[in-house]
């Protein structure tokens, strides 16, 4: 067991949205020095480097290049929007390990300003991709899949877009107090139901927004946490697993959280009826319908009545979510949700989110990303966050 070793003691979110006179390169070097002039430390300090596919070039090897970095651990996992928390997970391994004993993550991107069609552009494969050639022909999007998913939980438990407006809506009473987000003015059921149909049944406010930006994290041994002025978070679950194609016998209603939510419950030693706040990876409302199913906060099938007349808002729910606006609303940058989860877990553990979303006592927070697809194969990994 490696959790319960190490502590989150820097995040930080760019605050651009849209970053047209700056490159990747430039956005991860500082959220580098954002993140650790938060824990109190600097570039000298930095013993671990963590980063996905992301980073320009040789990625690791071109980011450390860059900001003239001299590390004894680095770590290039890639698992899309999950990669960040995986990272977290490997940061842990790594200071259990003795192999560092500050670790760097950073996340950035700039889809927004290169006008990427993330979500309505079919998939581009590499021909050489094994799976390529049973899915490049049919011109499979992101939103498409998503959709697939959604029409297969209405079909099997009565889920409707009502239900799943409600998300959106949650994500909206938080983005307002969020002076960095994108989308800031709150929204009402009927107004997501009533924006235009991208993929039926998902409408243009069940979708996440695409941004420039990015975001990082500085994972830290024991000691040096307990030398830092900062308030201390410790990481004590974690849990990874990936979610395939089964040969073709897939069930769109479930994620890769049903097996890495327990994992990292197990871990820590607690179970969803303890945790006050969650970070849960939103690129659709129906991604956090299924997720918060599979994570067990509620049962399978019951997602829809779980998320219905505001049980996500904070001060008003029963469990807040995504209080900084989440992908939804504020910020998915690179297209890579999974770091923006890690980084207002940690704000809310801290109690330094916006004090309209603060959730009251918060001691024990997960966040959770996902990366791939839904709809085909992807990763999920689940942090579970202590407040000391």
């Amino acid at each position: 067991m490696t959790t319960g070793k190490c502590y989150i003691a820097g995040a930080f979110e760019h605050p651009t949205r849209k970053a047209e006179d700056k490159s990747v390169a430039e956005l991860h070097a500082e959220v580098a020095i954002g993140a650790l002039a938060d824990a109190g430390l600097s570039m000298r300090d930095v013993d671990g480097y963590f980063c996905a596919g992301d980073a320009p070039g040789l990625g690791p090897l071109s980011m450390l290049d860059y900001m003239n970095l001299k590390v004894r651990h680095v770590d290039s996992t890639d698992t899309g929007g999950s990669s960040y928390l995986l990272h977290v997970a490997h940061a842990a391994q790594a200071i259990a390990a003795d192999k560092c004993d500050v670790a760097l993550i950073t996340l950035a991107g700039r889809p927004r300003s290169e006008g990427m069609a993330t979500g309505t552009a079919p998939r581009t494969y590499n021909p050489a991709q094994p799976d390529a050639q049973w899915e490049s022909p049919f011109g499979l999007t992101i939103i498409n899949g998503y959709a697939m998913c959604a029409m297969r939980h209405m079909y099997e438990f009565d889920t409707t877009s009502e239900q799943l407006a409600w998300i959106k809506v949650a994500a909206s009473h938080h983005a307002q107090h969020n002076p960095h987000a994108m989308l800031r003015e709150v929204v009402t059921v009927e107004d997501v139901v009533n924006s235009p149909i991208v993929a039926d049944p998902l409408h243009r406010l069940d979708c996440c927004v695409i941004s420039d930006g990015g975001g990082a994290l500085v994972v830290v041994k024991p000691e040096i946490a307990r030398s830092l002025n900062r308030p201390r978070v410790k990481l004590i679950g974690t849990g990874t697993a990936p979610k395939l194609q089964a040969g073709g016998d897939i069930d769109l209603t479930y994620s890769a959280a049903v097996w890495s939510g327990p994992a990292a419950f197990a871990e820590a030693g607690v179970k969803p009826a303890d945790v006050k706040y969650v970070s849960i990876y939103d690129s659709f409302t129906i991604t956090v319908l299924i997720q918060l199913e599979d994570l067990g906060f509620c049962e399978k099938g019951r997602g829809g009545a779980f998320v219905a007349d505001g049980n996500l808002i904070s001060g008003v729910g029963k469990l807040p979510f995504n209080t900084d606006g989440g992908g939804l609303c504020n910020n998915h940058p690179a297209n890579r949700g999974g770091m923006t989860k890690v980084i207002e877990a940690v704000r809310q553990l801290r109690g330094e989110a916006h004090p309209a979303v603060q959730v009251k006592n918060c001691d024990l927070a997960l966040a959770h990303g996902t990366g791939g697809s839904l709809a085909t194969r992807h990763a999920g990994a689940t942090l579970i966050l202590e407040r000391e």
